[in-house]
């Protein structure tokens, strides 16, 4: 543990035994993994980020447990019969932090600011959409240049959620310094690696479930620090509990645990293409990566790390996904066969291998053990911990050949597979490109039904599994959130954010 986790632990303890009970109850105090990016819903990138904005930024739609598209700033949609017009009515008397009125005007700005800005992280999600009409000011109608079946699922998450206009136009590129969004909370402060603070906004379309003064977020590192301040009182609510704690929480009385399934998953993404780090054998043959799958017990990964409580998978979807390929399982591990593939392509063992991997408990597990394998096969994986927001940073410029990274997943199995496997796209970190997968996932985009679209995806899984491709798909996470029992109302949805209406704090 460092020196700063220790002081930040101490802190929290000594802040919790100061303020007292009454303050504590109007001030959610929750413990993230990581510090997020910035807090800019078109700009932003990060698992936690949609955390923290989960509070602050509402969408256009939401999901519930059963993972059904429901209204948030939206009442309703409705679908041409070619699929190229969707018609959105808004929620009246809504209103941004900054007091101005949510209305079709200020979503179609929201919408285009997505589409238009300047590094935008949304404009995949949506590109599809070709131009947006303003009907009357509770209406707008977005005219598609083709069908695109995960539209309103990307817009149950950043590209659904909705910006000030006034202060996005002033704020430009900084608006991510003071986020000005239309949701239960709005934005009060942040301290880089130490809190973000935001509070209860008094003109709330729903304010009435809405019973928590306060909520801060408090980026902890290290999950023995993050659990142990929630045993103690410092906090109230931690995400991502170790797998290897979960019994520790269940026998602790004054704790409640929360899990679910999650929509993502954790794989280890290969630099095809990006910059002098990918000019190594792993870049350039699938034999090569193929060996290194090979190398891989999954479920043995599974019960090591994660005491067999988490999914193995080796698809960008779980195997309980309707869409899920059964045409291509989990490979077993083949150590014999993987070393017979680095001879064939004529690789020198050890293999050696920058292996990238952000600082934390658990991936540094997983890291080690997926190292331990793959030794075994003859790679040579040097882990290299690195911060996660600069891991980001670094994987966006080339500056790796192996990242070990996930993806906290979406509702439509394109927001968990586009983005990563076609040319040019922003989350595409190693540069893969091949245009008949491409074409599969144009395809997979304008399907009608779960089997046209299955079939398309089924084209995709054939080029980028078993070595085809840049990511080698790991497992499925569970979505553990461990709370006091003084929170009553949490329910885990399996996205993985932290919904905050509705919750009361004894």
């Amino acid at each position: 543990m460092t020196i700063i986790v220790r002081r930040l632990a101490l802190a929290l303890l000594l802040s919790a035994a100061a303020v007292g009970s009454a303050a504590a109850q109007s001030n959610l105090r929750i413990g993230l993994a990581e510090d997020p990016d910035v807090l800019d819903p078109t700009l932003a990138r990060t698992y936690v980020g949609r955390i923290v904005f989960a509070s602050m930024c509402d969408k256009l739609f939401d999901i519930d447990e059963k993972m059904n598209i429901v209204p948030q700033l939206a009442l309703s949609h409705q679908t041409s019969e070619d699929g190229k017009t969707v018609v959105i009515k808004l929620r009246p008397n809504v209103k941004f932090h900054d007091g101005e009125d949510f209305n079709a005007d200020a979503a179609k700005y929201g919408l285009e600011r997505h589409l238009g800005m300047k590094g935008s992280f949304r404009k995949p999600e949506i590109a599809a959409i070709d131009s947006i009409e303003v009907v009357d000011p509770l209406t707008l109608k977005l005219h598609l240049k083709q069908p695109f079946a995960p539209l309103l699922a990307q817009l149950t998450d950043r590209s659904g959620m909705m910006v000030a206009p006034k202060a996005a136009e002033a704020a430009g590129d900084k608006f991510g310094l003071h986020p000005v969004c239309a949701g239960p909370y709005k934005f009060v402060e942040r301290v880089q690696q130490d809190r973000i603070v935001v509070e209860k906004f008094a003109d709330y379309w729903n304010k009435d479930k809405v019973h928590i003064d306060k909520i801060t977020y408090l980026p902890i590192v290290d999950s023995t620090v993050r659990l142990a301040n929630l045993r103690s009182g410092g906090l109230d609510l931690i995400e991502r509990v170790l797998a290897t704690d979960i019994k520790t929480v269940r026998e602790d009385k004054k704790l409640k645990l929360s899990k679910a399934v999650s929509l993502g998953y954790l794989g280890l993404t290969i630099n095809i293409a990006n910059g002098p780090k990918a000019d190594n054998p792993l870049a350039k043959d699938a034999r090569v990566r193929q060996a290194l799958e090979l190398s891989i017990d999954r479920e043995a990964l599974n019960q090591v790390v994660f005491n067999g409580e988490f999914v193995p998978g080796n698809q960008w979807i779980s195997p309980q996904n309707p869409y899920y390929q059964q045409k291509f399982p989990i490979p077993k591990r083949d150590v014999a066969k993987a070393k017979a593939l680095l001879k064939d392509a004529g690789v020198t063992t050890p293999l050696s291998i920058d292996f990238m991997v952000p600082n934390g408990v658990e991936l540094r597990q997983v890291a080690e053990v997926v190292q331990s394998m793959a030794a075994e096969a003859g790679f040579d994986l040097k882990i290299r911990l690195t911060e996660f927001a600069t891991s980001l940073k670094q994987a966006e410029e080339g500056n790796f050949q192996l990242y070990l990274i996930g993806w906290s997943g979406r509702t439509d199995p394109d927001g968990n597979s586009y983005s990563f496997q076609v040319c040019n796209q922003p989350l595409n970190n190693g540069k893969y490109c091949d245009k008949e997968v491409d074409a599969a996932h144009q395809e997979a985009r304008v399907g009608a039904d779960l089997a046209t679209r299955k079939a398309a995806y089924e084209k995709v899984a054939a080029k980028v599994l078993n070595g085809g491709g840049p990511i080698i798909y790991l497992y499925h996470p569970q979505v553990l959130v461990a709370h006091t029992d003084k929170l009553e109302g949490y329910v885990q949805m399996p996205d993985g954010l932290v919904r905050v209406v509705g919750l009361t704090l004894k």
